[in-house]
């Protein structure tokens, strides 16, 4: 069985500024920008939610079944997935468009200026949840705004549990765009500013949210993450991360732990902590896709970290 991972595809184009903004942008002048800066490190990294979460749930030895829409430029990282066994059955490219891809250049400070083109992504509505089979549980991540309604209504439709994650699409919808996608999700997955931004559109706290859902999990970064359940918060810990490179889809790597856990039935606990850990090794490499473990190998880091071994894995 299958985890079906709808949402995103998208080209990360990353810039390196080797000075800082501030020096080249007048405050008096932004009214009237015009201004080019010279990058001479550049990557291209693949990345997207769907793609990002079915990288790590298969570096875990699960099924991962990644559904969205790309473009006419999809070739190398088509080729990048079937190198890797991520299967494309339910990618569907998108006639004249370009698959959705950020921009993003960094200064010397850390600042960013990022362009996003969401290209195919808007047409994410044009592939459906029953094309699947075998489908054991969902996922609704970031994506075009149809396409997340429609998918959440037809895992309802099809009986099919799925985990709602809003995450950068959050400003697509309104408190009662969230109080469907919460009524209709088994599990809400956020980070703790989008925590709060939910919060804020639903006027329901996180307990409120959690008693209408099996749990909401709440990311924290290097603080860990909360998951609250049956009444009661569960504090998960950090794992420990050898260097801290690069923290751009450490959430989706958390997710795709998330999955995992949810799959094989473990208690939240052990859920929680392999996917802090997922997480944890992301954030070591540059890129969304870039690191790899053999399943030793996460044990051992598993051990390390929390004084135990992971049941399940």
């Amino acid at each position: 069985m299958s985890a079906l991972i709808c949402g995103s595809f998208a080209y990360d184009t990353i810039m390196v500024f080797q000075d800082q903004f501030k020096n080249h942008i007048l405050p008096d002048k932004v009214h009237m920008l015009n201004v080019a800066f010279h990058v001479p490190e550049m990557r291209r990294e693949f990345g997207g939610c769907a793609a990002n979460i079915a990288y790590n749930l298969k570096l875990l030895g699960g099924k991962p079944l990644p559904m969205g829409t790309v473009g006419k430029d999809f070739t190398p990282y088509a080729e990048w997935m079937d190198q890797h066994g991520i299967p494309r059955t339910h990618v569907k490219a998108i006639r004249g468009s370009y698959t959705a891809q950020a921009f993003i250049t960094t200064d010397q400070d850390d600042n960013q200026i990022t362009a996003f083109h969401p290209g195919a992504m808007d047409f994410a509505h044009e592939v459906q949840v029953a094309d699947a089979e075998n489908v054991k549980i969902g996922m609704v991540s970031p994506d075009g705004r149809q396409g997340m309604i429609d998918h959440a209504r037809q895992f309802v439709e099809a009986g099919i549990p799925f985990v709602f994650d809003p995450g950068q699409s959050m400003p697509l919808f309104d408190g009662d765009d969230f109080r469907s996608f919460i009524g209709q999700a088994s599990w809400v997955c956020v980070n703790d500013y989008e925590s709060q931004l939910l919060q804020d559109r639903t006027g329901w706290s996180p307990h409120e949210i959690a008693d209408r859902v099996d749990a909401l999990i709440v990311t924290r970064g290097g603080e860990g993450s909360y998951i609250y359940s049956d009444g009661g918060r569960l504090d998960v810990p950090a794992a420990a991360a050898g260097a801290l490179v690069d923290p751009t889809g450490c959430g989706d790597a958390y997710r795709g732990g998330l999955l995992y856990g949810l799959m094989n039935g473990l208690d939240w606990e052990t859920t929680g902590r392999i996917a802090a850990l997922m997480g944890a090794i992301k954030i070591e490499k540059h890129g969304t896709q870039n690191h790899g473990f053999t399943i030793e190998e996460f044990r051992s880091r598993y051990l390390e970290s929390f004084g135990q071994q992971p049941a399940g894995i």
